[in-house]
């Protein structure tokens, strides 16, 4: 699958994280968002924080994304590349 790049995805692994909000992350739309806020993810660098357990896995990430808050196959690979892309630019 093609993950596309898009102004919301170049925007965030283009600067430091900072407080973003959860919906600013690559792939997580308001639907989303608003499922991971419900259980605390209201924050991007709170989900950076459970990819990093993950070990930046992709693969386990998109799996948790998906088994544990019904995200797309194309919503979770989308967000895990985010991440992984923002990891390489600060981390």
């Amino acid at each position: 699958m093609m993950v596309v790049r898009n102004k919301k995805f170049q925007e965030f692994v283009c600067e430091p994280m900072g407080d973003k909000l959860i919906t600013e992350v690559g792939g997580i739309d308001e639907e989303l968002g608003a499922k991971l806020a419900a259980k605390g993810f209201d924050k991007a660098y709170i989900l950076l924080g459970q990819f990093l357990l993950l070990k930046k896995e992709c693969a386990a990430f998109q799996y948790w994304l998906k088994l544990s808050y019904g995200a797309s196959s194309s919503q979770a690979e989308q967000c895990a590349l985010c991440l992984l892309e923002w990891c390489y630019a600060f981390l």
